[in-house]
């Protein structure tokens, strides 16, 4: 039974939909002003956008390709209920499309963290364990980066601003601490410690590949520790539908979000929300790594009280065998705690 020190997940992580305007628009409905967003036209197939307050409102990156960071006017602002955007330009505001936004608070403020052989810039929420982490890559064949969580990460995501490596991802349910995805990759995960080579409650530790370390060159992390009742960064083994079975991955709580990802094959990294699918079945599908329209028509999977249930048997997310990591957030715990003000910690 899971027990969670944030009774109201919605403070914390939030889904938002909006219609594009071609003009000027606030998008709110957040309930918090926004330190990391992720948006995606649903309707046709522009990139995916990530905007946070350590970069600026203006500098965006996509995770569907690897290039450089570039700098927009059309995402002017993070507001206390969500944020503003200009102008008419598919990626974010054109009329006729509908978008999604994904949105997590961190810190707000940022502050200089010296925990590592590298300095870096952190914006940190401890309570829903998540930092967003810059810093100036070395070069070095091995440097250790801060990133303020106080435990060690579950999950880390990487992209070097100024280069055009890939996105490289760590998760603690890949087979070690030099392991690694693509987030705008297909491909199954690999072992690199020119990449990733060690993680602790202090630090990660990068290795001299451009991707982590480009010298010289700005680079942003996102890192996530798991909070129980709150998020999960876990493991399944797929079963194919054979004889009727499927998975039930349990969570602790109705999630909100989930991304999953084939390890051991390559496969998309497959994205649901409880917002686009309110009620199931799940059917409405985007990919990290692809900047394609949203899809529906199959029932994915189930969001239950306490996790979520795989519905079919394609090989994105339930091949016989198969190896799968996940990243969800809550949408309702499934326990919390009492009677402690909603969204506050203890």
């Amino acid at each position: 039974m899971a027990y969670t020190t944030i009774d109201n997940p919605g403070l914390f992580f939030n889904t938002v939909l909006y219609a594009g305007s071609n003009s000027s628009q606030s998008v709110t409905g957040v309930g918090f002003q926004p330190d990391w967003v992720w948006i995606k036209n649903r309707s046709s197939t522009p990139d995916h956008k990530l905007h946070d307050r350590v970069r600026g409102s203006n500098k965006s990156i996509t995770t569907n390709n690897n290039a450089t960071e570039q700098t927009y006017t059309y995402f002017t602002s993070f507001d206390s209920d969500g944020f503003t955007l200009e102008g008419n330009v598919s990626d974010y505001n054109q009329n006729s499309s509908n978008y999604v936004s994904w949105n997590w608070l961190a810190g707000g403020s940022t502050s200089s963290n010296g925990d590592g052989s590298i300095t870096s810039t952190v914006s940190v929420n401890s309570t829903s364990g998540f930092s967003i982490v810059s810093y100036v890559g070395g070069g070095a064949s091995s440097a250790t980066v801060g990133h303020g969580l106080g435990a060690t990460p579950a999950m880390i995501i990487v992209k070097n601003r100024e280069n055009d490596p890939e996105w490289r991802v760590w998760h603690q349910k890949l087979s070690g601490s030099t392991y690694k995805l693509g987030l705008n990759s297909t491909g199954a995960q690999d072992s690199s410690s020119t990449v990733f080579n060690g993680q602790s409650s202090t630090t990660f530790t990068v290795g001299s590949d451009p991707s982590v370390s480009g010298s010289g060159n700005n680079i942003i992390a996102y890192c996530f520790k798991e909070v129980k009742g709150y998020s999960k960064f876990g493991v399944y083994t797929g079963q194919g539908g054979s004889g009727g079975q499927y998975p039930f991955i349990y969570t602790g709580f109705r999630p909100a979000w989930i991304m999953i990802k084939r390890t051991d094959s390559s496969q998309d990294w497959r994205m649901f929300d409880a917002v686009r699918d309110p009620f199931n079945s799940v059917e409405n599908q985007l990919k990290a790594n692809a900047n394609t329209a949203e899809s529906a028509g199959t029932d994915f999977l189930d969001f239950v009280s306490n996790g979520f249930k795989i519905l079919v048997s394609t090989a994105s997310i339930n091949s016989s065998g198969g190896n799968y990591i996940y990243m969800a957030f809550a949408e309702h715990p499934f326990v919390t705690e009492g009677t402690k003000a909603a969204g506050t910690a203890r």
